[in-house]
């Protein structure tokens, strides 16, 4: 039977992928104006003026501001579909937790990142041993600053530290349950799939890392994950963040694609924002730290075993990629 052809000389079935594919780049756009649009908005006229302010009021509300600003990847998605009449059911949502033949992605994005992290922290030392710091001189200062009696004993620093880090490993993926949901479902629920569907695995997750490092900006140029006054400020410090953000973006979007879900990709973006300073609590005052190096994730030695499996999960990715092109 002969298939039907507009004037163009396009079947209908062409004609609807072609529909098909210019609706996912409207979502692709809408999504990201939303979000960058809204979260640049907020940071740059009502952040940024708060954290200059020497009023401690403005202070804390900016650092609740901060943390409300991982919201709005999940606002705009949920704008998005509004605006694009997308409808909020079925697998497309991302947000089942799919367990069943997926727990090794769970385990991988709850102990793998806690491993990870240790591992980046102790290569550091290892690599700059003057640099640790066995009686916590960075911890104990910190906590004798947080306490009103002063300065707090040895002991208790390390009582209070081996806490932290058990509830570091436990409870962080629960802790920032919703805060990194807010990220997750924008980032990897919504614009991972619709990207896929746009470009092939390898530029889709650069691009992505890329934008997600971007959307980072307004903070970085604030200081937040680098500080601030090092060579190249800010611009080192954004390049960083979007190399750092490709890195991760590989792995939580590997869960992603992987159990079809975004929750082990919240999981692992709340353990890694409640444990990955662990290793800086572990660094002398006397010979302070280069951040772009280490000792967290977002250096370059202490994201070592994050760097590693981004690549290899990457090019796992790409050849599952090609092995379903050959079949098809």
């Amino acid at each position: 039977m002969e298939t039907k052809k507009d004037v163009t000389g396009q079947s209908e079935s062409e004609n609807k992928a072609q529909s098909e594919k210019l609706l996912n780049n409207k979502r692709i756009i809408v999504f990201l104006a939303i979000t960058f649009v809204l979260t640049y908005i907020i940071e740059i006229f009502l952040i940024t003026p708060m954290v200059a302010s020497t009023d401690i009021n403005q202070a804390m509300l900016a650092q609740s501001l901060i943390g409300g600003i991982m919201f709005i990847p999940a606002v705009a998605v949920v704008l998005t579909r509004l605006i694009t009449k997308e409808k909020f059911v079925g697998s497309n949502l991302y947000i089942s937790l799919n367990l069943k033949g997926n727990l090794k992605y769970y385990a991988l994005s709850w102990f793998g990142i806690v491993l990870l992290t240790i591992f980046g922290a102790v290569l550091y030392f290892l690599i700059f041993p003057n640099q640790f710091d066995e009686n916590l001189g960075y911890a104990a200062a910190v906590l004798s600053a947080q306490s009103a009696e002063g300065q707090v004993p040895m002991q208790q620093v390390k009582e209070i530290m081996g806490m932290q880090v058990m509830i570091g490993i436990v409870l962080s993926p629960f802790l920032n349950l919703i805060n990194c949901f807010g990220e997750e479902w924008g980032w990897r629920g919504y614009l991972l799939p619709k990207m896929l569907k746009r470009f092939p695995v390898i530029p889709t997750l650069l691009i992505g890392g890329v934008i997600w490092g971007l959307w980072h900006a307004p903070l970085t140029m604030l200081g937040h994950n680098y500080g601030v006054g090092y060579r190249g400020f800010p611009y080192t410090g954004i390049l960083a963040m979007c190399i750092f953000c490709i890195v991760m973006g590989i792995i939580l979007s590997y869960v992603t694609i992987k159990t079809k879900s975004c929750i082990p990709a919240i999981m692992a973006h709340g353990t890694l924002n409640g444990f990955s300073s662990i290793g800086i609590y572990f660094t002398s005052l006397e010979n302070p730290f280069n951040i772009f190096m280490g000792p967290t994730p977002v250096g370059l030695i202490g994201g070592a075993g994050f760097i590693v499996l981004a690549a290899v999960l990457l090019f796992l990715l790409y050849k599952e990629e090609q092995k379903q092109k050959k079949i098809a």
